[in-house]
């Protein structure tokens, strides 16, 4: 066998290629990982972290309004866009550090550098090259702009955390996860807000029963939702963005979100010196074991295009570095991932879809809308929580979960764990609730809603997406 610089190299230093890197050196393997951009990924610097921080921000401020129905006099001064920023910006760079150092703890070698093939097994490494008997690409994503005139002068993501002041007026092109938590958080914080988008509904591959309600949820905060627009044109104007519908009606606007989507980050990799195969979009398709067309190149995380989450990711890279370098082969499941969307109120699910388990046969389906009882007290329009249970009606085993309302992800975290295990809707029933919670909802839900995947579904019901 010939002899190779490292055991193991990690092109990417996010979620994935970090948990890999680590716990690949940690069973004896001579490992380095390579980032050109900033360790921890989009995650740490451009996602979910400095996201969930401006989502606490506009929490804040709705907190504020409502205290005053509970006794408390608040005065609200304003928001003060500059404070959250540096306290958020603070904030990532602690943990971005924190994952360049966990590397050096662990004995991996760390290049601050851009790395690309020049053969199966060389890299070139911010001109240094490199050899490697096994190489993993974890290089992520990254998000897109429409092909339409003047797209430069839309906004993605990224660009969220760079802004110096806030947007008064936001038009959100996209009704995924990314552009409903940015409409929701802008909102909060106290923008006009405009979310733009094709279908009829947003959230498209979520429950449909959710998709409706943070649709009302969303409307009743102030949030204009209009669906069946594509934009067309964007134009310059001199001292705001002009954007044009494919409605032909316009909108004058400080600022344009594009979160229509991201492709994988593979341009430029110098995959094709390797023979590694790569699909249209740019993800790099893999088997089971994570391998490339090219048994000893592995690929992980969001370049593809699999499951787009953190906690996949990581769980993801774990495994392959157990299977590799710990003699313990094993996978992480696809199946039963929990996910959260932090909307206002927010979105957490796991499981099947009520359209999904249909498919598979008669499902019974368990649905509650209620007032939490803060609201009660505060009469905040639009907080109205919904939970929902997809249940298999020949095993009874509890195939989903749903639910839009305050502490939604904290409470489904526990709820995932049971549908991984396989409970029923009995083992829920018998589970004795925590009053007064929301979360007791979901194990006194007795009386079925209706009855799905079958050829007689109530007019009410949601059989198809």
């Amino acid at each position: 066998m010939p002899q190779h610089d490292f055991d193991l190299f990690v092109i990417g230093g996010g979620s994935a290629g970090v948990r890999l890197a680590r716990i690949a050196a940690g069973h004896g393997a001579k490992v380095a990982v390579a980032e050109e951009r900033f360790w921890g990924g989009t995650c740490v610097n451009v996602g979910c972290v400095p996201k969930k921080i401006m989502v606490n921000a506009a929490e804040y401020g709705m907190w504020a309004e409502d205290a005053a129905a509970f006794g408390w006099n608040i005065e609200n001064h304003g928001h003060d866009w500059a404070r959250l920023a540096a306290a958020r910006d603070a904030e990532v760079a602690r943990l971005s550090g924190i994952y360049g150092r966990m590397l050096a703890g662990a004995g991996c070698t760390v290049f601050d550098a851009r790395a690309t093939f020049l053969d199966p097994h060389t890299l070139d490494v911010g001109g240094e090259r490199v050899t490697a008997l096994r190489i993993v690409v974890a290089t992520g994503g990254w998000a897109t702009r429409l092909d339409i005139p003047g797209a430069e002068l839309g906004l993605i993501s990224d660009d969220l955390f760079t802004l110096k002041a806030l947007p008064k007026r936001v038009a959100v092109i996209g009704s995924g996860y990314i552009g409903l938590e940015f409409a929701c958080l802008l909102r909060g914080l106290g923008a006009e807000v405009e979310v733009i988008f094709r279908s009829d509904l947003p959230l498209r591959g979520f429950d449909r029963d959710i998709r409706a309600s943070v649709m009302e949820a969303m409307s009743a905060q102030g949030i204009t939702m209009t669906s069946g627009t594509a934009p067309v044109r964007l134009s310059k104007m001199e001292d705001c963005t002009l954007l044009t519908l494919s409605t032909d009606f316009t909108r004058e606007v400080d600022a344009v979100f594009f979160c229509t989507g991201r492709d994988p980050n593979t341009r430029g990799l110098g995959l094709e010196k390797a023979g590694v195969s790569v699909a249209e979009n740019g993800a790099i398709p893999v088997d089971a074991e994570h391998a490339t067309n090219v048994p000893h190149i592995f690929a992980v995380g969001d370049v593809t295009d699999r499951l787009n989450l953190t906690p996949m990711a990581t769980a993801v890279g774990h495994a392959l570095a157990d299977t590799l370098f710990g003699k313990n082969p094993r996978k992480a499941s696809y199946e039963n991932v929990p996910t959260a969307v932090f909307t206002s109120p927010p979105i957490a699910t796991v499981g099947l879809t009520e359209a999904e388990a249909a498919a598979r046969g008669p499902t019974d389906i368990y649905v509650t809308h209620f007032t939490p009882m803060r609201h009660t007290i505060s009469k905040r329009e639009g907080r109205k929580t919904l939970m929902k249970l997809v249940v298999d009606q020949v095993s009874q085993r509890v195939l989903g979960a749903h639910m839009l309302g305050e502490d939604s992800a904290e409470i489904m975290q526990g709820i995932g764990i049971a549908v991984v295990m396989g409970a029923t809707k009995a083992d829920f029933d018998r589970t004795i609730g925590i009053h007064p919670t929301a979360a007791e909802e979901f194990v006194t839900l007795r009386t079925r809603t209706r009855v799905a995947g079958v050829e007689e579904t109530p007019a009410h019901g949601y059989a198809a997406e």
